[in-house]
């Protein structure tokens, strides 16, 4: 006879520990899983913005038409993350790569709450063909957890907005 058999013998059924311990494992999964992502660690919640105070038309000695942006990235989370490259595909303008100074840095580390304020210089290859409405801008980001990349396509951005209108043909 087992103990199993005189616990039924009491109308008691025995117990096992295995469905509670693996309930707990995957409680205790999702908690974590959640504060990594709440944390940023995982992926980071990022905000763009691209102040229109300071973007202007500028024609260097070679005739070459460019602008400067002036772009806040802001960590809404509490996890360190580093942007390791800023591209974007938008037809009549061309990122040109970072000069690797204080204000253009090739690579930008934000703080868990930080602001960082970066500068990228455009090209202007052809005014007619930029598009009107905000594009897609994707970065690459490197957290403590790993690497990956994502787009944004800010709400408000200062290269769709004058003076950029009046170097396009437009008003």
């Amino acid at each position: 006879m087992s103990s199993a058999d005189i616990w039924r013998q009491f109308g008691v059924a025995p117990r096992t520990r295995l469905p509670v311990a693996v309930s707990s494992c995957l409680v205790l999964m999702c908690v974590a899983a959640t504060g990594l992502w709440w944390s940023g660690s995982v992926t980071p919640r990022i905000r763009w913005e691209i102040d229109s105070f300071f973007v202007h038309g500028e024609v260097d000695d070679n005739g070459v038409l460019s602008t400067v942006a002036v772009i806040e990235i802001e960590n809404e989370t509490a996890s360190t993350f580093t942007v390791t490259d800023i591209s974007m595909s938008i037809p009549g303008l061309r990122l040109l790569p970072p000069e690797k100074t204080d204000d253009d840095p090739a690579v930008i580390t934000v703080e868990g709450g930080g602001i960082r304020t970066v500068t990228r210089r455009f090209v202007i290859t052809d005014c007619a063909a930029v598009p009107h409405e905000p594009q897609p801008i994707r970065y690459t980001y490197r957290t403590w957890l790993g690497t990956g990349s994502s787009e944004v396509t800010p709400t408000t951005i200062a290269l769709w907005e004058p003076p950029l209108t009046d170097l396009r043909g437009g008003t």
